[in-house]
């Protein structure tokens, strides 16, 4: 068995490769239709276990109360579901940008609810853990069960795909875009008929907060019209990052070597099976 005690636990990166809005629902969701895969570029985490009944995170986050630091808020919920005094220091190495669409904040949730699951032999099933992440936003169950999925709902039902796993080219624009008030924008397109997974397969793929999220960040705009020139392109989530798809790793770090130098950008593979529960495999083999 794996010494769970020194290993770095990855927290992937995902990409939403269509995100359809079909409504706006009375509580204020909105009803979608979406498919998630993960990419094995990831923010990574070490847990150092101890009794002193407190979670302490390192470095904290610049402008993130700890309170609201969705790591710490993760591993309060789970201490709930023991009556021991579980305490642990977070080491993160922070490489997915925030506010880009890719997930970093609620991937780096999944992955302290999955391995303080096991560090603090806490044991709870993958529904109950999935569970807890909902509480903590809406992307953390996939992130929680682990496998590329077509989402639909608020995002809360979720049924595993497989996909072909091709390379993508990842650009990070400088700015930050709030998820809230992109769905809170009275522009936001609202109106996509929804369909089943079968005909989805089949059908022109897009994203439908892209349009709103160009008009309200240049910045996004700029890069979607600077990567478009090379492949087709489009919008992550509710930005502000933007990808294309490769067949091949090479095609990728062409394009990547042409970058412009305000952008920031990398090259990963898509992945059906998150890197986490690679090694929440190896853990437990």
């Amino acid at each position: 068995m794996m010494q769970t005690n020194t290993i770095a636990w990855p927290a992937p990166a995902k990409l939403n490769l269509f995100l359809h809005i079909n409504g706006r629902r009375t509580d204020g969701y909105h009803e979608l239709q979406t498919l998630f895969i993960f990419l094995d570029h990831c923010d990574w985490l070490r847990f150092h276990i101890n009794d002193s009944n407190q979670v302490t995170i390192e470095p904290a986050l610049a402008d993130v109360p700890l309170e609201q630091n969705l790591i710490y808020r993760a591993a309060m919920l789970l201490k709930q579901h023991s009556a021991a005094p579980l305490g642990v220091l977070i080491e993160l190495d922070k490489r997915l940008p925030m506010g880009g669409g890719i997930g970093g904040g609620s991937s780096d949730a999944a992955t302290t609810l999955v391995a303080l699951n096991h560090l603090w032999h806490i044991h709870l099933p993958i529904d109950e853990l999935a569970e807890l992440g909902r509480q903590l936003g809406a992307d953390v169950p996939v992130f929680v069960r682990g496998h590329a999925a077509f989402a639909e709902g608020v995002g809360e039902q979720l049924q595993p795909v497989e996909i072909k796993e091709k390379w993508y080219l990842v650009l990070v624009p400088p700015c930050h875009v709030s998820t809230a008030a992109v769905f809170q924008h009275p522009d936001l397109k609202r109106d996509t008929p929804k369909q089943k997974w079968p005909e989805l397969q089949q059908g022109d793929w897009h994203n439908d907060c892209e349009p709103l999220v160009k008009k309200n960040y240049p910045e996004v705009e700029k890069a979607l019209r600077w990567l478009i020139e090379y492949a087709p392109s489009r919008m992550t989530g509710t930005g502000a990052c933007v990808f294309a798809e490769f067949e091949h790793e090479a095609h990728a770090r062409e394009i990547l070597a042409l970058m412009p130098t305000w952008l920031h950008g990398f090259v990963a593979r898509g992945k059906n099976l998150s890197p986490l529960h690679v090694v929440l495999q190896q853990v437990y083999a």
